[in-house]
């Protein structure tokens, strides 16, 4: 199964990987769950206790109206495919893996600000 890895303080990287638990849990560090953030049929899948655990903050989720965040994935995670005809996971399209890398492509930095939490982009890329 292709798919691409985002790690905290990392631009994401394509990494073809079995599709069976193991591999995906092998990714994440530990226990998964899938989330599905997109207009698209594809899955976000990180690690189910990285909040718990205190996993790095890794990249923000955004409401799509608003722009403001509602979410931030902790620790490793990954996209795949998940058709809703489907029952398991699959291959990103080359066009998901071009949208998303790009949508991934800046690492964000994550701070309190006046009680507020705060996110900025790393200069440069996409």
């Amino acid at each position: 199964m292709r798919i691409l890895v985002v790690s905290p303080g990392e631009r994401p990287s394509v990494r073809e990987i079995c599709g069976d638990l193991a591999s995906m849990q092998a990714v994440t560090g530990g226990p998964i769950q899938a989330l599905y953030p997109f207009d698209a049929p594809v899955a976000l899948v990180c690690h189910e206790e990285g909040k718990l655990l205190g996993l790095p903050l890794n990249r923000a989720l955004y409401d799509e109206e608003t722009g403001a965040v509602y979410d931030v994935i902790t620790g490793t995670f990954f996209l795949c495919g998940a058709p809703p005809e489907a029952e398991d996971f699959t291959s990103l399209t080359e066009e998901q893996l071009r949208r998303f890398s790009i949508r991934f492509a800046r690492p964000e930095i994550f701070f309190l600000a006046d009680g507020r939490l705060t996110v900025l982009r790393e200069k440069g890329g996409a």
